[in-house]
């Protein structure tokens, strides 16, 4: 099977996954775990988790969310209290908006 080729991602994109797999790594290796036992907890394999470790962006999000939880790597700067509050404030929100999005149309403001 030929290898797809990934679409460019942003400088942002690139370092916040980066970041993310560094903080795994760090906190993987204070927990005295291998990258072994980690792949084993969450299901995985050792090669994905050394590729979530460098940050490689071809990584499946739940493998990576999954990992960082394990080792304690909190997501989006909340514990899952906090981020369950944060799911339910967004659903209100999105309960106010419509459900469809149509395309801007154009403001005619010449007169």
């Amino acid at each position: 099977m030929a290898k797809q080729a990934l679409r460019p991602h942003s400088r942002l994109s690139r370092h916040a996954i980066v970041l993310l797999g560094r903080q795994i790594k760090l906190a993987r290796k204070e927990r005295r775990m291998t990258a072994q036992e980690l792949a084993e907890r969450a299901g995985t394999s050792r090669g994905l988790v050394q590729r979530i470790e460098k940050g490689d962006p071809g990584c499946q999000i739940g493998a990576v969310f999954e990992a960082a939880a394990i080792v304690g790597v909190p997501l989006f700067g909340a514990d899952d209290a906090g981020l369950s509050a944060r799911i339910k404030d967004v659903d209100q929100r999105l309960t106010l908006l419509p459900s469809h999005t149509h395309p801007a149309r154009k403001v005619e403001d010449e007169f």
